[in-house]
């Protein structure tokens, strides 16, 4: 894929996380800070079209720009760490185990997220009395991303296979 449309490409996918991260704070949770993950979604895409990096660039993008439309400055302490921690954790399921499937593969990266937003918290703080809401956030994050995971397996499924054919003929050749 020439540069110039892949920067493109990642534009999109940056800008459609930061609408769905910007929705989904709207949907109220039963816990406080938790989310549907939908931004997920477009950081899954991004890995799987391009790879770690791209995927990367993604979360940081917005992640940064969600937590500054939000107003909320210190929670790009928490999303950005989980976000980048849970992304690498997502490309070592994908590319390690590779009879996985992305729904499973997105409910441990959730799982992953929420965890590791709760070590952050309970580290800054230097209390580990939010760790009681560890059962729940694996139980919350296992379900968002099992609803991502369905999301993105058929939307994918929807895409035109000339996609992935570039993709594939791409990666031949290096």
């Amino acid at each position: 894929m020439h540069k110039g449309k892949k920067i493109a490409v990642l534009g999109i996918l940056s800008g459609l996380g930061l609408a769905a991260f910007l929705l989904e704070s709207l949907i109220p949770m039963p816990l406080p800070g938790a989310k549907l993950g939908l931004a997920n979604i477009f950081s899954l895409f991004a890995m799987l079209f391009f790879g770690l990096p791209e995927a990367l660039a993604v979360v940081v993008v917005r992640t940064f720009l969600g937590s500054l439309f939000a107003g909320n400055l210190s929670m790009l302490m928490y999303s950005l760490t989980a976000g980048v921690l849970s992304a690498a954790a997502t490309r070592v399921l994908l590319f390690a185990l590779p009879h996985v499937s992305l729904v499973a593969v997105s409910a441990a990266g959730a799982v992953i997220h929420n965890l590791v937003q709760l070590f952050v918290y309970c580290a800054l703080t230097g209390t580990l009395l939010l760790a009681a809401y560890a059962p729940y956030l694996c139980l919350m994050g296992a379900a968002a991303g099992t609803a991502v995971g369905l999301i993105a397996v058929y939307t994918l499924k929807s895409l035109p296979a000339s996609l992935f054919a570039a993709q594939r003929h791409k990666e031949d050749k290096t």
